[in-house]
This record gives C-alpha cells, sequence and structure tokens, in this order.
C-alpha cells in the first residue's frame, strides 16, 4: 500500500504512525508541502496485488451560471484531473456526472455531484455504498474561504466548518467524518462584500492566475 505523509518544514524526515492516503493524481501534483512516499509489497512475485477504489467528488453547482465561480472550484478540479488522466466524465449515476477509469493501476471514480451544492452528499454517498469505497477512500475536493486565494490544504479529517456541501455529504454518510478532504483556497471578501455573492463570482484574471 502507498501511503503518503506531509510534514511542517521544521520535522524531520522520516516516515510517522499518522499517515495519510492520497490518490495518484494528488501525489503526482502535490507541490505545497513536504511529502514522502512509504510502499509496502508483496515479497512473493505470483501474488496479484488488488487496489481499492478513489472517489473524488468535487463539489459545486451545476449550469453555465455557476461555471468558472469560485464556489465551483472543485467542478473545475475534476476537469482537470479528467483531462489530464485521459477519463471520461460520460456516465449518470446518483444525480452525479460521474467519470470511470484508473490512474496507474488504481480504480477512480470522479465525481461532479448534479443536486447543487448544498444537497451533494444525495450523490456521494449512494455512490460510495454502491462501489464499496471505505471512508478513507472518499475525497472531497472544494472551496475554502479560510485560506488565501490558491492555498492548498490537504486534511485526512475534519468537520463541515459551515460549508454546506461538505455537511450534506457528511449527513449521507452516516455522520462520519473520516474521510480525507482536498481544500483550495479562495479567500475573504473584500470589505463588506456579502458573502454568497463573493462565491458566486466568477474568478479575476489575477485570482485565476494565483489559482492554478
Amino acid at each position: 500500500m502507498l501511503s503518503a505523509v506531509f510534514s511542517p518544514n521544521n520535522s524531520s524526515s522520516y516516515i510517522s504512525n499518522s499517515r495519510i492516503e492520497i490518490p495518484p493524481f494528488f501525489r503526482k501534483h502535490a507541490t505545497s508541502s513536504r511529502l514522502w512516499v512509504s510502499a509496502s509489497l508483496p515479497e512473493m512475485k505470483e501474488v496479484k496485488t488488488e487496489y481499492t477504489p478513489w472517489l473524488i467528488a468535487g463539489l459545486g453547482n451545476p449550469g453555465n451560471k455557476y461555471h468558472g465561480t469560485r464556489h465551483n472550484i472543485g467542478f473545475g478540479m475534476i476537469d482537470c484531473i479528467s483531462q489530464a488522466e485521459g477519463i471520461l466524465m460520460n456516465t449518470i449515476q446518483s444525480k452525479a456526472l460521474v467519470g470511470i477509469g484508473s490512474i496507474g493501476e488504481v480504480p477512480i471514480l470522479l465525481v461532479k455531484p448534479q443536486t447543487y451544492m448544498n444537497f451533494s452528499g444525495e450523490s456521494v454517498g449512494p455512490l460510495a455504498a454502491y462501489y464499496q469505497v471505505p471512508l478513507r477512500h472518499i475525497l472531497l475536493v472544494y472551496d475554502e474561504m479560510t485560506l488565501p486565494n490558491g492555498v492548498l490544504r490537504l486534511q485526512p479529517k475534519g468537520g463541515h466548518v459551515h460549508h454546506n456541501g461538505v455537511k450534506s455529504v457528511m449527513q449521507h454518510l452516516d455522520g462520519r467524518r473520516e474521510f480525507p478532504r482536498f481544500c483550495i483556497g479562495v479567500g475573504n471578501p473584500p470589505g463588506t462584500m456579502d458573502m454568497r455573492a463573493y462565491l458566486l463570482q466568477k474568478f479575476s484574471p489575477l485570482d485565476r492566475r494565483q489559482s492554478t
């Protein structure tokens, strides 16, 4: 099994007991933190390794009206992975647009719920159950206002922190919170600007460059 540890810059270089598995795409493209990877492979040459699938769900709202907005950056990340890995988003299942493929030998489900943000769990919960994806392999990708624009954070678990999309997913996973999340910073609204208006606003050219 392949696992990775993100560590602060002042930590020593070692594999600790606290590990977070991350899917292959994010291992290849992670650059913002130190990363150590360990692998344990069967010694017997005849043993065939079976890989547990990953479900990577980007949160957002469907429709052209919301395309390219801050709140839809999860959808944007799924589009990037789909294009980079050649996984077609051509299946409709459980109220979601789904891409089924693999990265290397690891089975991957790319998911864009079409339920609107606040009901994302109506897609993620049933899909995880149908494909028997364990909690530790359900990765949510979504916008995070507490992070500056373009800053990334990978967490092994956590609460919803008032993010309605994450809250819905937790509700449809029986209240469980032990699943990883990849947060993409979009910053806070300037001045007295309404939070909802800010999130549903498209990125400026400068913000777009910072977040890519």
